[in-house]
């Protein structure tokens, strides 16, 4: 979750641009491809103001002219934050995370929708995310095999100056411990109630998602 929180911040600090006046702003909205929602339907959707779209919107449309973003170009947006290690699985799975309707394509309105929530959203908003991105196969449960291969994912990111050097076993120990605090029923699943349940339980947990709240 916090390469989440990195990756945004950076996308931030890239998009603050000086404005420009509403003609040139909603002329700028309709030479796309692809259209977004209003901006006053996005701003009731979301938790983000009319002026913060616009600036959010310069930035995705900068690097997506075509309002769209497919799984490829995604990669290779989001590793560029993470130069040293490989950024492409765990690209691949925080894709999937964003793609809601699964049609193989980013648009803005997922983009912001996706964001409103991990910046701006409640406790309960950030976990139900975190736990769909972690449900890689969309089943409803979090399984042993899924967290590793987000963990790994996280890992290879952050690739050969992450400290202490990690051992090749350590994403499994790790998930271990996961598994052991939020398998409540020890039947080697983990539903959404015992996910938002253990987490809230954890002060560790809790004051890494806060730190959501200071980017914008």
């Amino acid at each position: 979750m916090g390469a989440v929180m990195g990756t945004f911040s950076s996308l931030q600090t890239k998009q603050r641009r000086p404005s420009k006046d509403k003609i040139e702003d909603e002329l700028e909205m309709t030479m796309v491809c692809h259209r977004p929602e209003g901006l006053e339907q996005l701003e009731a959707q979301t938790n983000f103001s009319k002026r913060e779209l616009q600036v959010l919107y310069r930035g995705f449309k900068n690097e997506c002219p075509s309002g769209v973003v497919n799984e490829e170009t995604f990669k290779q947006i989001y590793s560029q934050f993470f130069p040293h290690g490989d950024a492409s699985m765990y690209a691949h799975y925080l894709f999937n995370a964003f793609d809601t309707t699964q049609t193989g394509s980013v648009k803005f309105e997922d983009f912001v929708t996706a964001l409103s929530i991990l910046l701006r959203g409640t406790v309960q908003e950030k976990l139900r995310w975190t736990f769909n991105l972690y449900d890689i196969n969309k089943d409803g449960y979090i399984n042993k095999e899924e967290m590793i291969d987000i963990v790994k994912a996280i890992y290879d990111m952050m690739g050969k100056y992450t400290y202490p050097v990690l051992k090749d076993d350590t994403p499994r120990q790790h998930v271990d411990v996961f598994f052991q605090k939020m398998d409540k029923n020890k039947d080697g699943v983990v539903t959404l109630d015992e996910f938002l349940e253990s987490c809230q339980e954890d002060d560790n947990i809790m004051r890494s998602l806060q730190l959501f709240e200071n980017v914008m």
